[in-house]
């Protein structure tokens, strides 16, 4: 969810650490949007063998038995997040309905709260994304959506709650510039993920350290420059159930959104 040159730093952080612990050489890569790495993890033999995906995405590669959870991430003492949609206070947009003609940044079309979510919402206010908005905009990233919207480039944009806060010191008036929309039901943090065919023992190496990266100040420095995240918990599929669920309830099938 964040910025290519600042996850890879710090994901270079977390192998050196899982290096240094286990002696186990990983490879770092960061896509450039989810699609990508599932069809890394996907291929046979898989050309990706651990990931951090978010909540839709996971959905979709578990469904292809293409990732397995192993860990989730915790901020702020939650294992969950927000979305939200948004637009700028002075543009007259005060409702999702308000939507409609408008041009609509998104952070990747494969982002469960900057995306996947705002699109059911959408269609629950009446609003068909692919027929009443002008232009969805792809910005590469969260900060990228909100800084569309804030630049005026997009009438309205989602990400998580609240990718405002990492660009505050750069646009010292964007809490105040971007209104409010919508706010999304509790969605799944991201978290780790392995390929099936990862051997076990291997597999339980790199989780025994990352359940404890959090520990000492550099482990922690090093998951929070890659992912803002303050600790990994261990989690199931299960995790996963109620915003299944929620695909369920509103007829949303993943793998067409994939195709799309």
């Amino acid at each position: 969810s964040g910025e290519t040159e600042t996850v890879l730093t710090g994901f270079e952080g977390v192998v050196d650490i899982i290096y240094d612990e286990t002696g186990l050489v990983i490879d770092p890569f960061v896509a450039t949007d989810y699609a990508g790495v599932i069809e890394a993890m996907s291929t046979d033999p898989p050309n990706a063998h651990m990931a951090s995906l978010a909540t839709f995405a996971y959905i979709v590669a578990s469904a292809r038995d293409a990732a397995d959870v192993a860990l989730l991430a915790e901020r702020f003492g939650s294992t969950n997040y927000n979305g939200q949609i948004f637009a700028r206070a002075d543009s007259g947009i005060a409702s999702i309905e308000d939507l409609a003609g408008k041009t609509f940044c998104r952070p990747d079309p494969l982002s469960t709260s900057g995306w996947i979510i705002p699109r059911i919402t959408m269609q629950s206010y009446g609003i068909d994304p692919d027929r009443d908005l002008s232009e969805v905009v792809d910005s590469g990233g969260h900060e990228g959506a909100v800084l569309g919207v804030y630049s005026g480039s997009c009438d309205a944009g989602s990400s998580y709650v609240d990718a405002r806060d990492s660009l505050e010191e750069d646009y010292p008036d964007i809490m105040e510039a971007l209104a409010i929309l919508e706010v999304s039901v509790d969605i799944p943090n991201d978290g780790v993920q392995f390929h099936p065919s990862f051997p076990e023992d291997l597999r339980d190496q790199i989780v025994d350290v990352l359940l404890t990266i959090h520990e000492t100040e550099e482990g922690l420095a090093a998951i929070d420059a890659a992912y803002e995240w303050d600790k990994l918990v261990p989690a199931d599929d299960t995790a996963y159930d109620p915003f299944r669920q929620v695909l369920d309830a509103s007829g949303v099938d993943a793998e067409s959104l994939l195709a799309e």
